[in-house]
């Protein structure tokens, strides 16, 4: 196998870095069909470990998977007027269900007599057909709540695509509630965002700022989005989740009541939320280097290879007696503020493959992003020591062969926390409070999130955005009520709110 190309440096072209990291590291590539990308094997692990830890807390919390058609009668779309000019420029449309040979053979063309009665949408979000469904499920107080969640792909037609980051194509989860008073839902999308949080916290290493979307930035058909904002090594924002509070907006567009306990009828209150394979993107630009990947512990596909060091089978069989023992039911402990203690099994790998230099192998775990690598050899048994090469650190760390379980579990354990305090430090070093314009563009420019007032107006946003390329990427919950002035009209303000640059 062909060395792989040298990765460009984060800071010679923070892009180009990321493009041949996804790339050489086999996370994905990109697809034949335009904005589309190939997930493979080691990527989709990745998500995989993502969607098992998400799907175990939406459990906890009551929750209950389903799954609802990918295709949605275009009729549907328009029944929320907010919701269908949202998507409308994004939305992928089947006109017809058969194709016939062309004339000359050839090839095939749409056959012109199959043309559907009621043209389809390739599904951008699921609220429309999810509400029609709950329409037939929900007519009594006793029908309430409904609790589901689906795992699922979507489809919306960008322009400018980046994989993972930003594609037509895109797997997540959504979920979808129903609830008989205002306060349940509220209730429901801000518990919904704590569950995000522990995630991207406790299992990626992510330190993001929980807060709601403003006007301009909310989702279509919501009364409220809260959501996420992670801060990449690049400085800019990363929206890693939202949870929406719908109100009622899809109830009445779909006619969705119920009768309450004294037999008056009642709209339906609602709430959808979601994280996708975007969040894949934020891991690797929140942890990896010019080396390679690098995956937080409690996510890693794989935890632990051996390079075994030997030339006959026998020798290598003597390095597998004096190491499995130690190896044997490994796990990392997890204290999770929403699951309780998580233990995770340690995926352990011996890379005894043969056709490749001991330094190729070194360098591809590197890469990959594995959080511990040891190369081990009769020499190292004789000694009874072994050096640990922990990805994040540069000083090699050397234990004792009958102690090499407890190393190991303990650096994989300061190395989860050690990710998480970079990702924090990292944004609160580069978060910064302004007062004047000049100030304002000058910490955009240094690629640093910006704590700025703002007049609360949608017209204001946008015009920020037209002359620095910045939004508002939050309100943060934890806001300070202040007087000041807006950043760009000078008109009053009682707070703060978070601008940046983003993808």
């Amino acid at each position: 196998m062909a060395r792989k190309q040298s990765l460009p440096t984060r800071a010679e072209n923070f892009s180009e870095w990321y493009n041949q990291l996804v790339a050489q590291s086999w996370l994905a590539q990109t697809s034949e069909v335009r904005g589309c990308m190939v997930i493979k094997p080691y990527g989709f692990a990745l998500w995989e470990n993502i969607r098992d830890r998400l799907d175990q807390m939406f459990k906890v919390t009551g929750h209950s998977n389903a799954y609802f058609p990918l295709l949605i009668p275009k009729s549907y779309l328009s029944q929320e007027a907010d919701h269908v000019e949202w998507f409308a420029k994004e939305c992928a449309v089947v006109t017809h269900y058969r194709l016939k040979t062309s004339g000359d053979g050839q090839g095939v063309e749409v056959d012109p007599d199959a043309k559907l009665e009621e043209e389809l949408i390739i599904r951008p979000t699921s609220e429309t057909i999810i509400w029609r469904t709950y329409r037939d499920r929900i007519q009594s107080h006793r029908d309430l709540p409904i609790l589901v969640n689906q795992w699922a792909n979507v489809m919306r037609w960008e322009m400018r695509t980046r994989m993972f980051l930003r594609t037509s194509e895109f797997l997540w989860q959504e979920g979808h509630t129903a609830h008989a008073t205002a306060d349940e839902a509220i209730h429901e999308a801000r518990q919904m965002l704590d569950v995000y949080q522990d995630v991207m916290e406790n299992f990626l290493a992510i330190s993001g700022i929980p807060g709601h979307k403003s006007p301009g930035e909310r989702f279509a058909g919501a009364e409220d989005t809260l959501t996420i904002e992670a801060m990449m090594q690049d400085g800019k924002a990363l929206q890693s989740c939202t949870s929406h509070f719908l109100g009622q907006n899809f109830a009445k567009a779909f006619d969705v009541t119920y009768t309450t306990a004294d037999n008056q009828k009642e709209y339906v209150w609602a709430t959808s939320w979601g994280m996708s394979t975007r969040i894949i993107g934020g891991l690797i630009m929140s942890h990896s280097d010019d080396k390679g990947l690098v995956l937080p512990p409690a996510i890693a596909p794989v935890h632990v290879v051996i390079v075994p060091i030997f030339k006959t089978p026998e020798e290598l069989a003597a390095l597998h007696a004096a190491l499995d023992d130690q190896l044997w039911k490994l796990s990392l402990h997890i204290d999770s503020e929403r699951l309780g203690d998580v233990d995770i099994p340690l995926v352990i790998q011996w890379d005894e493959d043969d056709s490749k230099s001991f330094g190729w192998k070194m360098t591809d775990h590197e890469l990959r992003g594995v959080p511990v690598t040891l190369a081990v050899g009769a020499r190292d048994v004789e000694s009874g020591s072994v050096q640990l090469v922990i990805r994040d650190q540069e000083d090699k760390q050397t234990t004792t062969i009958d102690q090499l379980g407890t190393a190991i579990v303990d650096q994989l354990g300061r190395m989860q926390v050690r990710l998480f305090a970079t990702s924090k430090t990292r944004r609160e070093d580069n978060t910064v409070s302004v007062d004047t314009r000049e100030d304002f563009i000058a910490a955009l420019d240094a690629d640093q999130f910006v704590l700025a007032h703002w007049d609360g107006t949608v017209e204001t946003e946008e015009a920020i955005q037209e002359l620095t390329k910045a939004t508002i990427r939050c309100i943060p919950f934890d806001q300070v009520q202040e007087d000041g002035v807006c950043i760009h009209t000078g008109k009053p303000s009682q707070g703060r709110v978070i601008f940046a640059r983003s993808y």
